[in-house]
Order: structure tokens, then sequence, then C-alpha cells
């Protein structure tokens, strides 16, 4: 099995498991161990994968981090579990592990609960472990790229120079993704700046930089919508030409009535997935679904207006289409529900556009 069809079965481990599991001992059996296994090392045996490794700290004797991954007899990523339903933001578990990190030889350390996996190093002092990781990979929500990453710990890729580097670069394109973030959401007079002083040769008084600062973030806005667009294009086959249907012709106005209506297992499957490749965009609670006679619809705050995707599954053919932002379907045939995993972005894109309270949605249109 390729390493990507065995991070996919964890996957959907997770997502089968995830609510019956209690405890962090659970964790590390049914998600933890599977995911060290799938980089290639041998979690039986304690010389290459060492349990309850001991990292005494000054004046804290008997300190144990969870995992230590050996080789050639030295540590070289230590791995720190906490319990699937726990929030990794909590400082103490950072504290915890960069405690671990200093007294050892590991250049590497790992915050998880079997979901994510927070990658750590020493970028700004040697031996001293960063605040901010470096590579995040979530086990519900990941891409080719993200896989290309990981693959780098594997035992077989393992190169602790070339993954220093790595590192380096990997966190600097982090914080440059967040700042990028937060300069759309609010930007500053900085940045605001920079673009008007391209296309506006007046004096930038107050008044002309808070006109530009709501163009600037209305002009990143629709820049940002009409690449989505033309990633949905390039992805998805669209537009999907109709064929007549064994399965009886599809009706896609949306019925005011409930009867003949069946939601199926697989259905609420493929909901979950989405929910759960969506749950760092938005609020889970806020995604929910409507199913049709003609198509099974998830949606925003529960509004037709609002929708993010709609999934056609037939006993010979399924697919999902996303909605552009133009308010138009844009559809992929899938093989599997996992094939959902391979417009992720895309799904997250539509859902960060669809939260823009401020921004008028375009009707949805029906095809």
């Amino acid at each position: 099995m390729d390493f990507i069809d065995q991070i996919k079965s964890i996957s959907q481990q997770i997502l089968k498991l995830r609510e019956q599991i209690q405890t962090e001992e659970a964790t590390k059996s049914a998600f933890v161990m599977p995911f060290i296994n799938a980089l290639g090392y041998n979690v039986f045996n304690p010389i290459e994968v060492c349990p309850e490794f001991t990292a005494d700290v000054p004046g804290l004797k008997g300190e144990k981090v969870d995992y230590a991954i050996i080789m050639h007899e030295k540590p070289i990523i230590l791995i720190e579990c906490k319990w699937c339903g726990g929030n990794l933001e909590n400082p103490k578990h950072n504290s915890q592990l960069h405690r671990y990190f200093h007294t050892t030889e590991a250049k590497f350390s790992v915050l998880t609960n079997g979901i994510i996996y927070r990658f750590y190093t020493d970028t700004e002092k040697p031996n001293i472990m960063d605040e901010k990781s470096f590579f995040e990979f979530n086990m519900l929500d990941f891409h080719e790229s993200n896989i290309n990453e990981l693959k780098r710990f594997s035992k077989s890729s393992f190169n602790s120079g070339e993954l220093e580097d790595v590192a380096r670069n990997l966190l600097y394109t982090k914080e440059i993704k967040r700042i990028m973030t937060e300069q759309l959401a609010d930007p500053s007079p900085e940045f605001v700046k920079f673009f008007a002083s391209q296309v506006y040769s007046g004096r930038l008084a107050a008044s002309v930089m808070e006109r530009f600062t709501d163009i600037t973030r209305r002009s990143l806005k629709e820049f940002i919508n009409e690449r989505i667009t033309e990633r949905l294009a390039a992805a998805i086959n669209t537009p999907e030409t109709s064929t007549p249907s064994t399965e009886g012709q599809e009706v896609e106005s949306e019925s005011s009535s409930d009867e003949g209506i069946v939601t199926t297992e697989e259905e609420l499957e493929a909901f979950h997935i989405v929910k759960a490749i969506l749950r760092e965009v938005v609020d889970v609670g806020r995604i929910e679904y409507k199913d049709t006679k003609s198509y099974f619809g998830v949606n925003l705050d529960g509004k037709t207006t609002k929708t993010i995707c709609r999934l056609r599954f037939f006993p010979t053919k399924k697919s999902i289409a996303i909605i552009d932002a133009e308010g138009k379907e844009a559809k992929k045939v899938l093989s599997s529900l996992n094939e959902i995993y391979g417009v992720a972005g895309i799904l997250k894109d539509r859902a960060r556009y669809l939260a823009q309270d401020e921004t008028t949605q375009p009707e949805v249109v029906e095809q």
C-alpha cells in the first residue's frame, strides 16, 4: 500500500472511531501508533520506537515523552500525545514538549492529538524548541503537497540536515501566509499605502487612506473569488455534459415536501468528510445539509443561498458539485468518497467566501 493510501486509511479510521475514543491511551493505540507505522517505523520494536522515553529535566527526574523514534541509537523525533478530543492550544502542552526537547539529542518534536500533528525544531536557538510549529498535518484535511512534506519524516526519507533547511522554509512560508490572512481581513495602513501609492498620484491624506482601505479590502476579496472560479475550472470537470440517466430524470428544483426523500448512510458519510475538511475554516455548527429529491446539499447556516456543494449519488454514478463565485455549479465525478479530499482546498475557499457576512452572495443557480 502506498504511503498516501495508508494515511487515507487512518483518516477513515479516525472518522469512524473519533466519537468513541475517550482517553489518551486509546488515542495512541487507535490513531498515533498506526500513523508512526505508516511512516515506516516499527512500533513493536522498542529499539526503533521507544514508548515512555526518559527525558529527564534538571530538577525533575522521571520526565517521560510518549514516544521517541530512534535511529542509529539516538532519538531523532520526540512525540507527545494528547487525547483526540483535546485542544492542542493549551500552553502547558508546548511547555512540556519544550522541556523534553531541551534534554535530548532529537532535532524534531511532534505534538499531536492523533488528528493534528504539529512539528517543531530549533530554527531560532540551537537545542531550544521554537515556540511556533514549522509544519502542521491534519489527518482529516490534507493535500498532495502536505503528504510530500510529511513523507520527509518517514524512515526511508529521513535526512536531518536537509530537514533543517526545509523546516526553516516551511516556518517562514507559514508565517507569511498568516500575515496575508490578517491583511485580507483587516489591511494595515502600511499595506494599504503600498497599493494606493501604485494607483493614486495625490497626497494620501487620512480621508484618502480611509477610502483606499475599503477599496483594498474589496479588491483583495474580488481577486480571491476570481481565483476560486479559475481553480474550479481547472480542477473540476466543468461544464459537465448532461446524459440520460437510468436512475430517472433529475429535477433540479428543491421539493417543498420531504415525501420520498431517503438520506443514505453514504450521503451522511460524505457530509461528515466535508465537515471534517471545513472544521478549521468555519464553526462546524454552521455546516448543515438539506436532502432533496435531486441532490444532497451542504450549506452554511441552513441557507440554500449559502450552498457549499451538492452531492448526487446514484448506483452507477456519483458526483460532487461545488458552487463557484458566480453561483454556478462545477461538477466532479467521484469513483470513491476519498476523492472528496482531492477538492478540499476548493471546498475551504468556497466556505471562506460564504462566511464573509458583509459580502452580498450571488443567487445560487439551479442547473
